[in-house]
């Protein structure tokens, strides 16, 4: 079977991928939650003209000079509001965020006055309008201030506030099953015997499934049996996971038992080989609503197929407005051959000299089990299927790894 190219894969993985359903959350419970639907403000802010500094509310036709001397009629501070009109040659004491009283259209700051009994003198002019915060200066009654697809940021909870919001219309958590597979594997900080290893991957995949904002559910290791792989199967429908990601068993020996045991299922795969390196042995289907991704076993394998498949799905399930992960320009910090049918990711080390040029630096060993290099890379330098020979310094695209 020919290998799939990786623009398509990507399109296969998000087929007919739907925002999941609609929550409603509290404010607290919002950060780095994904708005369903357009959030308009439920006020106008602010509801009157405020003001926004110490001082005394005047008439600018009043004081338009140096020295003005103006009888002070009373006081405005915040949430007590003025109920008097300001006449001719007439000043309120007033406080940041107090109410400007009606007639006065000029605030002069508290140090240029001189307090003189009950009038007030002033050592500068007042000019209309002057620190003075207009009524919805800032945002108007039904205003569209954050739209749906928004991943909510600790200032985006601040403006919902402000625009009287007291919960929010959030996309569920997606539910990503992680069931890893091989009887290699054991656990951090057992004493491996002959021929095992530690396992890693799920600890990358467990947290970058939460950094995304996804529910991630724990299925343990399964042996290297088909009933074994099965079980795990089943665990994932049970847990009623939206999606399962299963990690090793992808490739074609006689102990790879994902694919056989998804089949066996009824999954219907859509592929399970891609023209990528690394993660050629990567597989995608769906058993009912439940999607599929089978990561390759090695960790960077599993890991770029994760950044490249998983993390666009995810957002694509929550329904937000940046799916697909940005790619940039760089400078390549040395040079590359020439690439074969496979599109490459190349783990690179980042730098930004001074003029903002990025120079992107790809590590000399690029084997899919060293994830020493993995975790001192910041981002992944892509080369197209067979990109042509490349010399240090010219431009090639990079995709940025999360912090």
């Amino acid at each position: 079977m020919a290998l799939m190219p990786v623009s398509d894969a990507l399109s296969a993985v998000l087929a007919g991928a739907e925002p999941l359903a609609e929550e409603m959350v509290g404010l607290d419970e919002g950060f780095h939650r994904v708005l369903a639907r357009d959030l308009a403000a439920l006020r106008t802010q602010p509801p009157e003209a405020m003001s926004a500094m110490d001082g005394y509310a005047v008439r600018a036709a009043d004081a338009d000079k140096p020295q003005a001397r103006l009888k002070v009629i009373g006081e405005v501070a915040a949430g007590r509001p003025f109920d008097r009109v300001l006449g001719p040659g007439e000043a309120a004491r007033i406080f940041t965020g107090g109410v400007v009283p009606v007639g006065a259209d000029a605030v002069v700051i508290q140090e240029d006055t001189i307090a003189e009994g009950d009038h007030v003198v002033l050592s500068e002019a007042a000019i209309k309008g002057r620190h003075i915060r207009p009524a919805g200066v800032d945002f108007h009654e039904g205003m569209v201030l954050l739209n749906a697809g928004r991943r909510l940021s600790d200032r985006d909870l601040s403006l919902a506030a402000s625009m009287n919001h007291p919960a929010l219309p959030v996309r569920r958590h997606p539910r990503v099953a992680l069931l890893a597979t091989g009887d290699e594997l054991v656990m951090p900080g057992a004493t491996p015997g002959p021929g095992q290893i530690v396992y890693s991957n799920g600890y990358a995949l467990r947290a970058l499934v939460r950094s995304e904002g996804a529910e991630p559910v724990d299925l343990g290791i399964a042996a290297d049996t088909l009933d074994a792989t099965v079980a795990g199967i089943r665990k994932a429908l049970d847990a009623q996971a939206d999606i399962l990601v299963t990690t090793g068993g992808a490739s074609v020996g006689d102990h790879d038992l994902v694919k056989q045991a998804l089949e066996a299922e009824g999954v219907e795969m859509a592929f399970w080989k891609i023209a990528m390196r690394p993660g050629k042995p990567m597989m995608h289907g769906r058993l009912g609503g439940m999607r599929v991704i089978g990561l390759p076993g090695n960790p960077v394998s599993s890991y770029v197929c994760a950044i490249l498949f998983l993390v666009p799905l995810i957002r694509r399930l929550l329904g937000r407005d940046d799916a697909l992960m940005p790619r940039e320009t760089a400078l390549l910090g040395r040079e590359l051959g020439a690439n074969d049918s496979r599109e490459d990711y190349l783990r690179a080390r980042l730098e930004e000299r001074a003029d903002g040029t990025l120079i992107a630096t790809p590590v000399t060993q690029q084997d899919s089990s060293l994830l020493g290099h993995l975790a001192l890379s910041q981002a992944l330098v892509i080369r197209p299927a067979f990109a042509p020979k490349a010399p240090a310094g010219s431009p090639c695209e990079i995709l940025r790894l999360p912090n």
